[in-house]
């Protein structure tokens, strides 16, 4: 079956930067979009980033542009997302997907992603 198991999360302070990853079995990786969402203390789960099959395509939520980078390495069935410049309202646990296509727009609220992990927590202290 299809597992994604991310990890990285942690406590760091603002300004700071994480670098979260996703790794993906039971599934042709190389053949899937992959999505970064996360959810907020009380919020709706958001959209945050994605990535083509082939990594030469991203696509991001304004909030993070600039900020934040998604990459992938096929060979290693793993999906990055590099976060820098960390604020308190990045707090939130971050969610990979494996992806139906790629993402060129913010998706709405119930997005039909094929598979979602269970998330890494990511606090950023003021």
């Amino acid at each position: 079956q299809v597992q994604l198991v991310e990890s990285g999360g942690g406590l760091v302070q603002a300004g700071g930067s994480l670098k979260l990853s996703c790794a993906a079995s039971g599934l042709t990786f190389s053949r899937y979009s992959m999505d970064w969402f996360r959810q907020a203390p009380g919020k709706e789960r958001e959209f945050v980033a994605a990535i083509s099959p082939s990594g030469g395509s991203t696509f991001y939520v304004d909030s993070v542009k600039g900020r934040f980078t998604i990459s992938r390495n096929n060979d290693r069935n793993t999906v990055y997302l590099q976060m820098n410049s960390l604020q308190p309202e990045d707090t939130a646990v971050y969610y990979c997907a494996v992806d139906v296509f790629l993402r060129t727009k913010v998706p709405g609220p119930n997005p039909s992603i094929k598979y979602w992990g269970k998330g890494t927590l990511v606090t950023v202290s003021s």
